[in-house]
């Protein structure tokens, strides 16, 4: 994708249904609203995906993005949540074994709660929402600059590219992705969610949302670890033993690298805390875990080739945003 390098881009993380908030930061950004859309007179918005689910105004939110999208004041990519209520929605492929994409199990219910009840009484303007999910690419490669939801994995963005020139898959794609190891649910897998490895010994996790784990998320860009804890990126911290347990030298070769050499990647996902920070000098994450009443960011890019720790923007997410 061809971008005007004179322009200025905001990249702005998860928003989780954070309307008010989106509005709060936009309007610190320097956007304002002109027939009815967020415009910016130099800037672009880019969304990194995770628009829907948790929050209290998630309908809000959507429509507020994809009028910015629709007249050109911002672009957006797909989040693993916009893919899980295209899978939840969609009917599995005959002969995969299952009814939908995305099983309707009690967890994956309890995600898309939110969602589902705020459009109850919008169910046409719901589809349209769903049908607008297929035109938000899986990546953004702008030469200097890329942005993907969870991780940059070249081996498989290069033939997603080769099938889908603009990074939009369509339904038979995603109704590939109900088979576990295929091309698509790889590629969903690792896009949208990131890397991952199994914890030791049979070991578990109970995270902050009350799901217990075998899996942990991984770095993709550490250079040299040497222990499952010098390669955890979540909230939730690994059991100090399994933190403390050296890696092998087959898990080491395994690991996804993103080089210190490579363009600027931005990425959301994460549910960070604290100070937005850099993690290295082409590598930002932007999710600051807005819907737990953390932070929603912005990094402020132009036409630096390395990023700069005093271009992040942010408002501070409080209380209000749960009130009508």
């Amino acid at each position: 994708m061809h971008l005007d390098p004179a322009r200025g881009y905001d990249l702005i993380g998860d928003i989780h249904g954070c309307a008010k908030t989106l509005e709060h930061l936009l309007t610190t950004l320097g956007y304002r609203q002109q027939a009815g859309v967020w415009r910016h007179p130099q800037r672009m918005a880019i969304f990194l995906g995770d628009l829907v689910d948790r929050g209290p105004r998630i309908r809000e939110a959507l429509h507020l993005v994809r009028d910015m999208v629709a007249t050109g004041q911002a672009l957006c990519i797909m989040g693993n949540h916009e893919f899980n209520a295209l899978a939840w929605s969609t009917p599995a492929a005959p002969g995969s074994g299952q009814q939908f994409v995305r099983e309707h199990t009690p967890r994956h219910a309890r995600l898309i709660k939110e969602t589902l009840e705020q459009f109850e009484a919008y169910p046409a303007e719901w589809q349209s929402f769903l049908d607008w999910f297929y035109e938000l690419p899986l990546f953004i490669d702008a030469g200097y600059f890329r942005v993907v939801h969870a991780c940059w994995d070249a081996s498989l963005i290069e033939p997603l590219r080769a099938q889908f020139a603009d990074g939009c898959i369509d339904e038979h794609f995603l109704q590939a992705a109900a088979v576990h190891g295929s091309f698509a649910n790889t590629a969903f897998d690792r896009l949208l969610r990131g890397t991952d490895m199994r914890l030791p010994h049979g070991m578990t996790l109970t995270s902050d949302d009350g799901f217990t784990r075998a899996h942990f998320r991984t770095k993709f860009w550490e250079e040299d670890p040497q222990t499952y804890g010098d390669i955890v990126f979540q909230p939730d911290a690994l059991p100090e033993l399994a933190a403390q347990m050296p890696l092998s030298e087959s898990q080491k070769t395994e690991l996804l690298k993103y080089g210190a050499d490579q363009p600027l990647l931005f990425v959301g996902h994460y549910w960070r805390s604290g100070k937005p920070a850099l993690i290295r000098s082409n590598l930002a994450c932007l999710d600051y875990s807005a819907v737990l009443n953390g932070k929603m960011v912005a990094y402020r890019l132009d036409q630096e080739v390395r990023l700069d720790p005093n271009k992040f923007v942010w408002v501070d997410v409080d209380s209000p945003e749960a009130r009508p």
